[in-house]
């Protein structure tokens, strides 16, 4: 794979997280090279070969603590103490060195190379501190390296370098914390991918729940009276059997419609297939009210007869069914319910869902001495 390839196969989130690191980790490139440059004129030429190792030294123990910092700020890896005990003993030790070694002004000039190694040092270990401590810890090692300062430098120099320390902390520990931003958006993305998806999954199986429930309910009730009549050897039998493969047609149209997403509830038809269904069970359903709505709300109250009637058909003994339409208010009652055992199922609770979806609400439950009550009422 080419690099720009590589570069287009990345999230926005880990094309920033890559910006941040190699932000860092350039500190490490450039800062010591010319420093180190402007100190090659003050010292031997073996003192900057040794400075030179020791800034490479601490630039890897940096870039590997700075890898790690960021890795646990994002929540992928513990947090580096062994490291970080190990960067900071060794940055001490460089600091004290080079005041051991270069404890005099450079003749002519204000301060000497110790100061040049003081600010190489700790501009680089704050930089590298800022993804390994917490905010407040960051502020005192800061306030640490300027305390140093001023212990050990002309006190203008002492409080240029004490200024920029807290700056350069601050700046590389809010780059850090966008981090953390921008990748949690990423995976809030995610999740609301995953969410729609799981969504998508629940209305097609509350969908396909409504639609096959129903139809293979009157499928069997059909088929049953259509044997009983074909025993009595009772022409109407043939009607019958006409009348289900009708059904399984239909009931194929709907799954269509189920797995394009576009099948709605038209409450009239509704009603008008709730009597055509309750009464080839022999059982008299009666309509009370108009359909006064339309749209989502009309959809919904459809949904709710055809759940209506599928409980009818499969959980009752009925032989009246009376439905109510007063506004958005839908109230379906039968007989021939048993009182004990009821709870929600899965149809009901998806009727629940499509309801409050809208902020409406729905309750069902059983009424002495035999009767069930389902109501559906929207805002």
């Amino acid at each position: 794979m080419s690099l720009l390839g590589w570069w287009r196969s990345r999230s926005n989130a880990a094309r920033f997280d890559f910006y941040v690191r190699v932000t860092f980790y350039l500190s490490y490139l450039v800062l010591p090279p010319l420093l180190i440059l402007g100190l090659s004129e003050e010292i031997s030429t073996t003192a900057v070969v040794v400075i030179s190792a020791a800034a490479l030294l601490h630039a890897l123990l940096s870039v590997r603590l700075v890898h790690l910092g960021i890795e646990h700020h994002l929540g992928k890896a513990p947090h580096p103490r062994r490291l970080l005990a190990i960067l900071l003993v060794y940055t001490c030790a460089v600091l004290v060195a080079g005041e051991l070694a270069f404890p005099h002004p450079t003749p002519g000039k204000p301060d000497g190379p110790a100061d040049g190694i003081a600010v190489m040092f700790l501009v680089l270990t704050i930089t590298t501190l800022s993804a390994v401590l917490r905010p407040r810890t960051l502020v005192l090692a800061a306030a640490a390296g300027g305390v140093f300062m001023f212990l050990t430098s002309e006190p203008s120099r002492a409080v240029a370098i004490t200024v920029m320390l807290p700056v350069v902390a601050f700046g590389f520990r809010t780059t850090l914390w966008m981090v953390g931003l921008v990748w949690e958006l990423d995976r809030s993305r995610e999740i609301r991918a995953n969410l729609a998806v799981a969504e998508e999954r629940l209305r097609f199986a509350r969908d396909l729940h409504d639609v096959v429930g129903r139809n293979l309910s009157v499928v069997a009730l059909k088929a049953d009276l259509a044997a009983q009549l074909a025993r009595r050897g009772r022409p109407s039998a043939i009607d019958e059997m006409l009348e289900v493969r009708r059904i399984a047609q239909d009931s194929l149209d709907e799954l269509r419609a189920v797995v394009s997403g576009y099948r709605t509830a038209d409450l009239s038809v509704e009603l008008a297939g709730a009597r055509s269904l309750l009464a080839s069970a022999g059982i008299d359903c009666r309509v009370i009210g108009d359909v006064d709505v339309a749209g989502d709300p009309a959809d919904a109250l459809g949904w709710a007869v055809r759940e209506g009637v599928t409980n009818v058909l499969r959980h009752s003994e009925a032989r009246s069914c009376t439905i109510t339409l007063r506004g958005k208010v839908l109230t379906m009652s039968n007989d021939g319910a048993s009182p004990a055992g009821f709870r929600f199922g899965s149809g009901l609770t998806g009727l629940r869902e499509r309801v409050s979806a809208l902020g409406g609400s729905v309750t069902a439950a059983p009424e002495a001495p035999n009767r069930f009550v389902l109501t559906v009422e929207l805002p």
